[in-house]
């Protein structure tokens, strides 16, 4: 069924979203199989594969980052670069047992550049539009395991969860109900979840003070701990 309705969009001249593409199913492992074929944006002619997300089929946690890096582009598995060892390392600091999590991210293809004068592939922030189209795998993910929390690592996540207006400012270390995504039958998907915000761990790579910069991301977690211990 997945593979009939990923021809079907792509018949149509999808490369709309990929709600084309993702099948009717509460099924990890089926959704999974249908994003590897999935066509819903441009970001998929240039990488390598689709990287789905990555965990136990019933989290109470799910990280969700921005996209897939060029590690994870290759080996088709989120947070598996440094930005992964990192927020890993922050997981257990502050208390969170990483075999309850479900690790993702809010576009699931890699977007990059090549520079002129070298073969590296530079990281490039998706688009609006791209995060959009990805949002469907996204409220899929969500929908099958059903966490109790999410954590949103970053802007991108944030703007997938609460909308293109989202400062991770404003909601950083805060525990707020998970915005509405309605079902095929009008019901809240998610009612009693929440979502934590707090940055991404490739932003406290990239910080001047590093060592500051991952303390406040254990920080935030630990208050995703407490509320998964209350």
């Amino acid at each position: 069924m997945a593979e009939q309705r990923a021809r079907k969009g792509a018949d149509s001249g999808a490369d709309h979203d990929a709600r084309p593409y993702v099948p009717h199913t509460d099924d990890l492992d089926e959704l999974s199989r249908a994003a590897a074929s999935c066509r819903g944006c441009p970001l998929h002619a240039a990488a390598t594969q689709t990287v789905f997300g990555a965990g136990p089929r019933r989290a109470r946690v799910v990280l969700v980052g921005e996209q897939p890096g060029d590690r994870e582009d290759r080996e088709g598995e989120p947070f598996v670069g440094p930005a992964g060892a990192l927020l890993r390392r922050a997981l257990a600091a502050a208390g969170l047992d990483e075999s309850a999590v479900y690790f993702t991210n809010a576009v699931k293809h890699f977007k990059f550049t090549v520079p002129e004068t070298g073969k590296r592939r530079i990281h490039k922030a998706p688009s609006l539009r791209e995060m959009t189209a990805c949002r469907p795998w996204l409220v899929a993910e969500l929908a099958s395991i059903r966490p109790e929390l999410v954590v949103a690592l970053g802007a991108t996540a944030g703007r997938a969860l609460f909308g293109g207006s989202f400062r991770v400012g404003d909601h950083r270390g805060l525990l707020e109900p998970l915005p509405a995504d309605d079902g095929a039958e009008g019901e809240q998907v998610l009612p009693d979840a929440r979502v934590l915000v707090t940055v991404h761990p490739s932003a406290v790579l990239r910080a001047r003070d590093r060592d500051s910069a991952y303390r406040g991301l254990v920080a935030d977690l630990r208050v995703a701990a407490r509320a998964l211990a209350d």
